[in-house]
């Protein structure tokens, strides 16, 4: 068995730095697994950190879309499958500027990516949070040739453009996940000559482990019948420690892991994600995927968020709200104007926010949109 050691991180590059080398280490079979924990996470538990088996060289918590984070097993071995794979498909080895937090598995594979190589990762200072004029300056210091980012991030990179987007073009590739990217912003971020990958995976699977809508070597997805995405092969985690439901323990199996998200094929063969299965919405009986709503939302002239949510109502069971954030937007003048398109699943009622709450390493925080609108059950 091998002992747990927490590895505190607060958004400096000294604290990063060294949970890349005990990362590093734990990955090559010499000291213990790593525990990252970050600002204001409270003191893990002593199930936690009680040992694990030799294969776990970390365990990393999840960021909690829906209800509370949990504890995931990463095995040594998944972790070199996922950072092998991840170069098999972008390019030759090379360094890895860190501008996420580097507690959660996407900024942890930063770190290990580069750090694999003998190139140890540039590391962004985040203490004061993410600014574009400090990730131009970080850029041109460290020559990386990879970087990783959440949509929030690139938007305002691409809004900030000058020196700021200067310094995401020189990238070889710049990993774009955590959360589903608005089109529109892809599209513009690949006019300015950015050349992204769009990831899709999670914890679970030791990040990201489906390319621009491809599989890794390694990686197979399956559909459900109902549309539920299993992700297997090398990179899947070994399982969840701690306080979880049968239900989340049931999610691994000798097939891989059941996502919560829902998916379907393209045309061309690759997978669409289409939101996560607990997040639709049932109203008047109708079944309304929020990804669905939003994507016609942004669609629509100075929208550049947006979240949809359902909240309880007394006649319709749910109904449909929406949460968007950009410059000069009327809510009524938007909801008419994705009315005739979508029907019954319109949101009802529409707030324009300063910024959408966000979670964990930059997901839309649907509970607090829920609040916002005054529900506070999931529907």
């Amino acid at each position: 068995m091998r002992a747990v050691e927490t590895v505190p991180t607060d958004g400096s590059p000294d604290a990063a730095a060294r949970l890349g080398a005990t990362a590093l280490a734990a990955l090559e079979g010499d000291g213990p697994a790593v525990l990252p924990t970050g600002p204001g996470d409270p003191a893990p538990t002593d199930d936690l950190l009680a040992p694990v088996d030799d294969a776990v060289a970390a365990v990393v918590t999840t960021t909690g879309s829906t209800g509370a984070p949990k504890a995931v097993l990463l095995p040594a071995d998944a972790l070199r499958a996922s950072a092998d794979a991840t170069y098999a498909r972008l390019g030759p080895p090379g360094r890895w500027l860190l501008a996420l937090p580097a507690h959660h598995i996407a900024g942890l594979q930063v770190l290990l990516r580069s750090a694999r190589v003998g190139a140890p990762a540039a590391v962004m200072d985040l203490r004061e949070g993410f600014r574009p004029e400090a990730f131009a300056e970080a850029v041109n210091r460290s020559g990386a040739a990879y970087t990783s980012l959440v949509p929030t991030q690139l938007l305002r990179l691409l809004d900030a453009g000058g020196p700021a987007l200067d310094a995401l073009r020189t990238f070889t590739a710049v990993l774009l996940g955590g959360a589903a990217a608005d089109p529109s912003v892809l599209e513009r971020a690949r006019a300015a000559g950015v050349r992204l990958v769009t990831t899709y995976g999670m914890s679970e699977t030791c990040g990201g482990c489906v390319y621009d809508g491809r599989p890794l070597d390694g990686v197979t997805v399956t559909l459900e019948e109902d549309g539920r995405i299993r992700l297997g092969g090398a990179t899947v985690a070994a399982g969840y420690r701690g306080a979880v439901s049968e239900a989340d323990r049931a999610a691994f199996t000798e097939d891989g892991f059941r996502t919560h998200d829902l998916g379907a094929w393209r045309a061309d063969g690759r997978l669409r994600v289409l939101g996560r299965a607990d997040d639709v919405i049932v109203t008047g009986g109708e079944k309304v995927a929020p990804a669905t709503v939003e994507r016609a939302l942004l669609a629509q002239a100075g929208v550049r968020e947006a979240c949809v949510v359902g909240v309880p109502d007394p006649e319709w069971g749910s109904r449909v709200v929406a949460a968007v954030v950009g410059d000069d937007l009327d809510p009524e003048a938007l909801r008419a104007a994705v009315a005739p398109g979508l029907g019954r699943a319109a949101p009802r009622s529409v707030a324009v926010l300063d910024a959408l709450p966000l979670r964990g390493i930059g997901k839309p925080d649907r509970s607090a949109v829920r609040a916002h609108f005054g529900g506070s059950e999931r529907t």
